[in-house]
């Protein structure tokens, strides 16, 4: 796999939650770090993601946002 992205982090599925039009996609990518992804189901589907498969989390932003309550 070969993509411009610089930030690619290798982990395995752990968990694939398939609605009708998204899918939440939940990768392990070290012992107790998993990072969620929210892809359309098409796409999770064309991919064919399903727990235990090898699989990036390709991160590509220009900004993250947190937020609380006061």
């Amino acid at each position: 796999m070969k993509i411009s992205a610089r930030n690619a982090i290798p982990g395995k599925v752990k968990k694939v939650k398939l609605g009708p039009v998204s899918a939440e996609v939940t990768l392990e990518v070290a012992r107790g770090i998993e990072i969620v992804s929210v892809i359309s189901a098409t796409s999770a589907k064309a991919l064919q993601l399903k727990k235990g498969k090898q699989a990036w989390a390709v991160i590509k932003a220009s900004n993250v946002m947190v937020g609380v309550e006061h």
